[in-house]
This record gives C-alpha cells, sequence and structure tokens, in this order.
C-alpha cells in the first residue's frame, strides 16, 4: 500500500523560507515521479514543481528562481526548498506521487498517490 505524508508547512513572514517534506512509502519501484501542488482558498489546484523518475525537475514560472525541488532516494523523501515566499504563495501544498515517468509538472489526474497537505501561510 502506497502512502504519501507531506509535512514541514507553517506560518513565515514575506521573504522568509520553509522546507517541505514528502515522504513515500510502499512503492514498488526503485524510481518514482513526484510534483507539488498547492490550492488556495477558492482557487483551483495548480502545479509547482515535479521531479520525474529520470530525476529530471521542473518549477512553474511562478516559483522559478525561488522554489527548489529535490529527492533522496535513499530516504524516499522528496523535498520543496522555498525561498523568497510572498503572501500570494500562501496555500494548502500536497504532494503526490506516481510509478510512472511524469513529464514537467504533470496533471492531477497522473499522480494517484496524493498526500494529506500542509498549510503554508505567508504574512506581508
Amino acid at each position: 500500500q502506497v502512502q504519501v505524508v507531506d509535512s514541514g508547512g507553517g506560518s513565515v513572514q514575506a521573504g522568509g523560507s520553509l522546507r517541505l517534506s514528502c515522504l513515500v512509502s510502499g512503492i514498488t519501484y526503485s524510481t518514482y515521479s513526484v510534483g507539488w501542488f498547492r490550492q488556495a482558498p477558492g482557487q483551483e489546484r495548480e502545479g509547482v514543481a515535479a521531479i520525474g523518475s529520470d530525476g529530471r525537475t521542473t518549477v512553474a514560472d511562478s516559483v522559478k528562481g525561488r522554489f527548489t525541488i529535490s529527492k533522496d532516494n535513499a530516504k524516499n523523501t522528496a523535498y520543496l526548498q522555498m525561498n523568497t515566499l510572498k503572501p500570494e504563495d500562501t496555500a494548502m501544498y500536497y504532494c503526490a506521487a506516481d510509478e510512472k515517468r511524469i513529464y514537467g509538472l504533470g496533471t492531477l489526474a497522473q499522480y494517484n498517490y496524493w498526500g494529506q497537505g500542509t498549510q503554508v501561510t505567508v504574512s506581508s
């Protein structure tokens, strides 16, 4: 049974940093794709960053230069390092994973396994 547990959210002031973690367990393949999505109140869930099964990374234009995604296969954990946070980054952040290779950010439907979400709040 695959489980995805995301954590690391919190409240910070604008300009601050947070690192989100995504622990993936039970996945049978040695490599897998991981994506980070976020959803603000009243907004659709949008892709933020993704790392493919081949290690290639994709970052949304809205966070490019500020957010970095990485994955430690030995720890089955992916990370989203978020720097220079802005109030508009406030949202619930979700980690998603799948065994198949996903190109770019991928769509919501392409990821079969989702975390419960972790809240990020950035105050001005």
